[in-house]
């Protein structure tokens, strides 16, 4: 026995496409662009009353399609030769001169190559008592897909437009209520034909009809309002213009549904008939009415959806605005720019409708004496959530890179943070598994002055280092974990490793999310896709074309370097350092008193040989006073550090280890202390050294009290202070404006 679908060769022989399409009992008919018959089966003979004939046929209106559908049927052909698909029903006048409705679909013949060489007709006979119901559920259900992958407001109003115009009305016009007036959204018209100037109210205008007109009772009913014949009835004008408008064009039916959903009246949706076309009826009648009353049911929960989102991805993108830096700080020897866009929405991925925005970050953070600190994130995912995190980890570095302590263990720091915030769940037993964002980062501490750039890396892609004609990517030994991840027992010391590089004289540094480049892939000839090597390549190449352009253009050059629509949000940050040194001064002084004049002097020398204003030059050499003052007193009282003691010859005993000569006086002199002085554009900054490694604080002082006023008076005098620690001990600055306040 043979198996199922298997047939004969003489069986075969008759399923052939020919005959198959002889005994179909449905008409094929296929058309040139040029709307030559090239095939009709016998089925398209018998129903259109022609003889068939051999060879090409005549144009296709010999199929018999009446005169007043002549400009449908070159619409139609026009917009199947574009691609498209179009069903509906022509009037046709047989051999014989009778007259039958034909239901007619029409889809494009394309060639191999996919080149659109004709029309194929498929048509059967429909009875006018159901062919325009059939013509309206084809249109509802088009509409229906047309709005399913609707995400915008406008979108989804002009989809519904597009669908309605002309098929259906002349006219249509959308108005949405907005802060509780009606704003017209949509204005659609037949091809060639728009109102004049001052007549039909234009788009964004506010509309107010009547009480009592049909569109005023549709909205106050919230019911669907037929007007099946404009010169049987009489309603109020919305305006002279409007209805001298009417007339000119012969406005025959309307209908106005109001867009409910909720409970809530969103709009109306008015559709109209007028003389500019030729129809076979120019009236809507009951049953249009409520086939539009089911429309705008359709549409209204579109437009509701589409507001839903565009609400939730306004709040997304409040956040974002509002979390990131709404303003670059002006910094010494560094030219800084910024870009951040939003990613298209996932819905053509088939993964719903989610907001565009997402946790990508930067930041510029000024620290002490004028250096900066850079930072670049991505936390995983997108949404309001994401956001939400990124800004709990920018203001948390903010605040962590406030001590000055090294890149390293800042991320240590966060690290820990993106743990803290992790949402608190448990399992059925009751055992803790929240588990943290993860999180790429990268944070860079640049000085101008000496052009070091110290940084760390949790996961993050390594920025690209423009120098010349050079472009690479920063060469990063230790690149540590994203933030979230470390394993358990694994101290975040041993993961975030710190490293400095000196960054050339007018190089550039491009630090970015992996939004730039994993872009919605633009297959090349070979049908794949670029990679990531690929795809930084090209990056490069662009970068390199424009390699002496301003920080602005190298932001503008990267956001469009690589093809692609961008599939995940995008920070880019691109920093220039000065071409040119800035002007420092820095001496050490042994701690004591004396040094106190002299560093003072220093200072002096320092400001009028950067034309510093005198009274701002005073104040600072007065700050520098109080400050070196402070650090001579309290060095006399600060703990030794320990010391390897070395010596030649046999051990000591323990006794008289510690009366070697000279031991305490080596001591003692060690005790000194560095002045730096800076010179910015608009400040400059004075920093003081030394080797104690308490941080000073302000303290009260008594009224009677000598000291105890040095850091009050810095406090209350300079722009900024404060104090970090370094390697060696402490560093205290402060910052003096050159302009007078």
């Amino acid at each position: 026995m043979k198996r199922w679908g298997d047939v004969s060769q003489d069986a075969a022989d008759h399923l052939t496409a020919g005959s198959v399409l002889d005994h179909a009992e449905m008409a094929v008919v296929v058309t040139d662009r040029f709307s030559n018959l090239l095939y009709w089966n016998p089925f398209a003979e018998r129903l259109f009353g022609r003889p068939g004939t051999s060879g090409p046929r005549d144009q296709s209106l010999s199929l018999g399609i009446m005169e007043k559908d002549h400009p449908l049927a070159v619409e139609l052909s026009k917009h199947v030769l574009k691609g498209g698909v179009w069903e509906g029903t022509f009037d046709v006048r047989r051999g014989d001169g009778t007259i039958i409705y034909v239901r007619a679909q029409a889809v494009p013949l394309r060639h191999p190559s996919g080149a659109v060489t004709g029309i194929v007709i498929t048509a059967r006979e429909a009875m006018r008592s159901n062919e325009r119901e059939k013509d309206r559920f084809g249109l509802l259900e088009r509409i229906g897909e047309r709005l399913a992958g609707s995400l915008y407001v406008e979108e989804t109003l002009k989809r519904v437009a597009e669908m309605l115009v002309p098929q259906f009305a002349d006219h249509c016009f959308i108005e949405l209520m907005e802060e509780g007036r009606l704003t017209r959204r949509v204005s659609t018209h037949v091809q060639g034909w728009s109102p004049p100037p001052n007549t039909w109210a234009p788009l964004g205008a506010e509309i107010r009809y009547p009480v009592g007109h049909y569109a005023e009772i549709a909205l106050r009913r919230q019911e669907t309002i037929l007007v099946e014949d404009f010169s049987q009835t009489s309603y109020p004008s919305p305006g002279e213009a409007n209805t001298r408008l009417a007339a000119e064009i012969g406005m025959t039916s309307a209908i106005v549904a109001p867009l409910c959903v909720r409970g809530e009246t969103l709009g109306l949706m008015y559709l109209g008939l007028s003389n500019l076309t030729d129809r076979r009826s120019p009236h809507y009648d009951a049953f249009d009415r409520d086939f539009v009353g089911a429309i705008a049911t359709r549409v209204a929960l579109a437009v509701d959806n589409a507001l839903l989102f565009e609400e939730e991805r306004h709040t997304a993108e409040s956040f974002q605005k509002h979390l990131l830096p709404r303003e670059l700080p002006q910094l010494d020897g560094l030219d800084i720019a910024v870009r951040y866009y939003p990613a298209a929405p996932l819905a053509s991925h088939g993964q719903g409708i989610q907001t565009q925005v997402g946790g990508d970050w930067y930041d510029v953070i000024p620290l002490s004496a004028g250096r900066v600190g850079i930072v670049i994130g991505d936390v995983e995912g997108r949404g309001a959530k994401a956001a939400a995190v990124m800004g709990q980890l920018r203001a948390a570095l903010r605040a962590f890179a406030q001590d000055d302590k090294p890149p390293a263990e800042i991320l240590a720091r966060l690290d820990e943070w993106t743990r803290i915030i992790a949402t608190p769940e448990q399992d059925e037993s009751g055992t803790d598994i929240s588990v943290p964002p993860i999180v790429t980062c990268q944070y860079l501490v640049y000085d101008a002055w000496s052009r070091q750039l110290s940084f760390a890396n949790a996961g993050h892609a390594p920025p690209l280092l423009l120098i010349g004609d050079t472009c690479t990517e920063l060469d990063i030994h230790e690149v540590g974990q994203p933030l979230g991840v470390r394993a358990k027992g694994m101290h975040a010391d041993l993961v975030y490793k710190e490293e400095t590089r000196t960054l050339p004289p007018g190089a550039a540094l491009l630090l970015y999310t992996d939004g730039l480049v994993d872009r919605r892939p633009i297959r090349d000839a070979d049908g794949r896709p670029p990679n990531v090597e690929e795809t930084l390549a090209q990056l490069c190449g662009k970068l390199i074309e424009i390699s002496d352009a301003s920080v602005e253009r190298i932001a503008d050059a990267a956001t469009v370097a690589v093809p692609g629509e961008i599939d995940d949000d995008m920070a880019i940050l691109v920093l220039r350092s000065a071409s040119e040194d800035l002007a420092v001064e820095e001496r050490t002084f042994p701690a004591q008193p004396i040094m106190v004049g002299e560093a003072r002097r220093m200072a002096s020398e320092a400001f009028v040989g950067w034309n510093v204003p005198e009274e701002r030059a005073e104040l600072a050499c007065l700050l520098v006073s109080e400050v070196v003052t402070n650090v001579v007193l309290h060095a006399a009282s600060a703990s030794i550090p320990r010391r390897e003691l070395t010596m030649d010859g046999p051990p000591l005993p323990f006794d008289e280890s510690w009366d070697v000569p000279g031991f305490e006086d080596e001591i003692v002199n060690e005790k000194e202390f560095t002045l730096r002085l800076r010179r910015g554009g608009e400040s400059v900054w004075v920093e003081v050294f030394d080797q104690d490694l308490r941080l000073p604080r302000i303290r009260s002082a008594g009224e009677n009290d000598e000291g105890g006023r040095g850091l009050y008076l810095v406090d209350q005098l300079a722009k900024r202070w404060g104090s970090r620690p370094t390697k060696e001990g402490k560093a205290v600055w402060f910052e003096i404006p050159t302009r007078s306040r």
